[in-house]
């Protein structure tokens, strides 16, 4: 008898360690917001468009390899939609082979959490990933808008690569645009005049970027580049995904 309840006050013991050590790692993890586009239509072409594969998943892995919990969220909840350009098989890097494989990933993607029910506070810091539906939701989207400006005001980094800076087109804080004096990249003109798209999008990036007073740089068109200015860190084109991922999650880093 007394054996028993000796084992059964070690396995109390342990139970309760284990308990406590996952509630301390579990406290210890940084999480990271994706925010994802829900706009599937390549203006009036009659094509389709959405959030471009590797720029979701190269920055994705870089985050969940090294520690870092995310969740994902887009305007309308769900699975958002996938640039079909981005499957194409000469688009394919190891880690958009990765992603095709990932059951979890995938099944993640499939009931992302709707923006409106996200909280700033639950996250260290927040990641867009491009495409060319954020020119079309996204920019315009308030709570979108709401959310960078609670992130930033609250000293976390905000990222966005290619397309995605586009989200920031109506951000302000304290009455004026986030971007303004701010060094910045994102998908360039050349690079949109590349891909036959300049009469298409609702705005040329590197133009409204520049025109809310950011100072924009770029390099030549698909090498990677990011640049980052405190806590906006922004990329250029989808080479440049993890780019900015390593950043963020340098900046994570930085404040353990």
């Amino acid at each position: 008898m007394k054996k028993i309840t000796l084992f059964a006050v070690i396995a109390l013991t342990v139970s309760c360690i284990t308990a406590t050590a996952q509630k301390i790692n579990k406290k210890g993890m940084k999480k990271v917001l994706f925010v994802v586009t829900s706009h599937d239509k390549l203006g009036n072409t009659g094509e389709k468009t959405g959030f471009w594969t590797e720029e979701l998943a190269a920055p994705y892995y870089a985050l969940a390899d090294n520690g870092v919990q995310i969740d994902i969220a887009t305007p309308l909840g769900g699975q958002p939609p996938i640039d079909p350009k981005s499957e194409d098989p000469s688009a394919a890097t190891e880690d958009t082979k990765r992603f095709d494989s990932d059951t979890a990933l995938l099944a993640k993607l499939k009931n992302t959490k709707k923006l409106s029910d996200v909280n700033q506070a639950d996250y260290d810091a927040v990641f867009y990933p491009g495409g060319h539906g954020p020119l079309w939701d996204l920019a315009e989207d308030k709570t979108s808008i709401a959310l960078i400006e609670s992130f930033y005001t609250h000293n976390k980094p905000v990222g966005f690569v290619c397309h995605a800076p586009g989200a920031l087109k109506n951000v302000k804080v304290n009455g004026e645009f986030l971007v303004k004096g701010k060094k910045v990249t994102g998908f360039s003109n050349t690079e949109e005049e590349a891909v036959g798209l300049t009469k298409v999008v609702p705005f040329l990036l590197e133009d409204v970027l520049q025109k809310n007073g950011a100072t924009y740089s770029k390099v030549a068109d698909w090498h990677p580049y990011a640049v980052e200015d405190g806590l906006l860190i922004t990329g250029q084109n989808p080479a440049s995904s993890k780019l900015v991922a390593e950043k963020i999650l340098n900046q994570l880093n930085a404040k353990k």
